[in-house]
Formats: structure tokens, sequence, C-alpha cells
């Protein structure tokens, strides 16, 4: 009966937490993803400002979808060449493991593993290594989804381990967000 109760307040509840994207925008460095938002009260950030960030992606994308993971690396280069930090001193490395290694597929490998119609987040993964964005692959993840050699989109890097990756990437000063 409780659960009966709480539907219609459920139902009131859902339209204040819908989210207006309106003010969210993409570039100045990729312009078809990442987008951002301006925030009240933060103006440019100093010119001098340097970040070696590495994000954590391990879930694949859903629904046809480009993979969110991915794209907040994008969202973070955009936001912050947009404040005022030159895109030279954005070092960004991505470490992708479980299933969100079929994100990083070449169209061989999207096929070969049984996907329809074409990767979609390909096109963004392309540009962000074409920007000098690392994206290293976890082995092990590799080995237990049948990844083979060959499959990855050009550049996507292997590493022994996600746990390797991250190891080695802050041993060269690499924050990571989760």
């Amino acid at each position: 009966m409780k659960r009966l109760l709480l539907l219609p307040l459920l139902a009131f509840a859902m339209p204040a937490t819908a989210q207006d994207m309106s003010a969210f925008k993409t570039g100045p460095v990729f312009t078809d993803f990442g987008p951002h938002a301006p925030v009240q009260g933060i103006e440019k950030l100093p010119a001098t400002t340097e970040f070696k960030v590495v994000f954590n992606v391990d879930t694949e994308a859903k629904d046809g979808k480009r993979n969110e993971g991915i794209e907040s690396a994008a969202r973070f280069i955009n936001m912050n060449v947009a404040h005022g930090v030159p895109e030279d001193n954005i070092h960004i490395a991505i470490v992708a493991h479980g299933k969100a290694l079929f994100d990083l597929l070449n169209p061989a490998g999207w096929a070969a593993h049984d996907k329809s119609g074409d990767n979609p987040s390909a096109a963004m993964v392309q540009a962000l290594l074409d920007h000098g964005v690392r994206i290293i692959i976890c082995g092990q993840s590799k080995a237990a989804l049948g990844v083979k050699d060959g499959e990855l989109i050009p550049g996507v890097e292997t590493a022994l381990s996600a746990m390797d990756a991250f190891a080695l990437l802050q041993q060269q000063g690499y924050t990571v967000n989760p």
C-alpha cells in the first residue's frame, strides 16, 4: 500500500529533476561533442594552468549513443580551453577496461563482435587521438572479451592491465578522474 502512495509523489518529482541542457555548447576544440556550460562567477583560468588527467572508463555506451566516459574527456578539454587554458597545457589519457573496450573497435572489430551499424564512438575516439589524447586499454579485459590485435581503432594503446596503466600514469604526474 505504501508503494502505491509513493507512485504519484514520484511522478511529481520527476520534472523537478529534469536537466536544462540549453546552456551547454560544444567547442572550441571539439565541435561535434564534449558540450560544456559556462558557470556563473567563473571567468578565465590562468593561462599558466596545466592539467595531467587520466579518465577511468569502464562502461560500454548504451542505446547507440557515444560513450559518455570518453566524451567526458572531450568535455574537460573543451571547457578548460574555453576558459583560458592553452590546449597544449592539457594532457589527457583515457584508460578503458571492461566492456568499454567495445567502443574502441574499428569497423572490422565492431562487426566481429556482432555489433550492428557503425560504432557511434569511433569518430569521437579518432578526434581525441588526433588531438594527442592517449587512449589505453586493459590487456586483461582485451583477453577476457576476445578482442584481437587489429580490431581496435589505430592509435589505441594496450597495457598489461588497467591497474598498471593507472599506476604508470600516476608516476608521470597524472591525477585520476573517476
